[in-house]
């Protein structure tokens, strides 16, 4: 059941994260509400989606991602891309609203499981 849980999470995060990049800037407050709920499906799955043999690849694939993202969200040239650099940036920026709280809960319990005392 949390295996599906954590599924979902991921699909409606993805999802939810394109679509707050392409209509964020018409949303007004409710783009923080919706930001809100996808850093809430990145905290499900990080702690439901993400075994321990993935644990590794998953940190080192995010952290490439949240780069990559956070490169291309913060770049002005991206911004001046006429008619879909907007939207390619908003869309960066909600990615990294969706990883990075997944990531930070895999390093978390994998620092948690590295200074347990055995």
């Amino acid at each position: 059941m949390s295996q599906k849980v954590g599924e979902i999470s991921f699909i409606l995060g993805v999802v939810l994260a394109v679509l707050i990049g392409l209509v964020g800037n018409y949303l007004g407050d409710f783009q923080q509400i919706l930001i809100s709920l996808l850093i809430v499906f990145g905290l499900i799955v990080g702690f439901l989606n993400i075994e321990k043999k993935q644990k590794k690849d998953f940190v080192m694939m995010a952290v490439a991602l949240i780069l990559v993202a956070f490169a291309g969200g913060g770049s002005l040239a991206l911004e001046e891309v006429i008619g879909i650099g907007p939207f390619l940036a908003g869309i960066f920026n909600a990615i990294m609203a969706f990883v990075v709280p997944a990531t930070i809960v895999v390093i978390l319990k994998e620092i948690y499981a590295l200074a347990k005392v055995k």
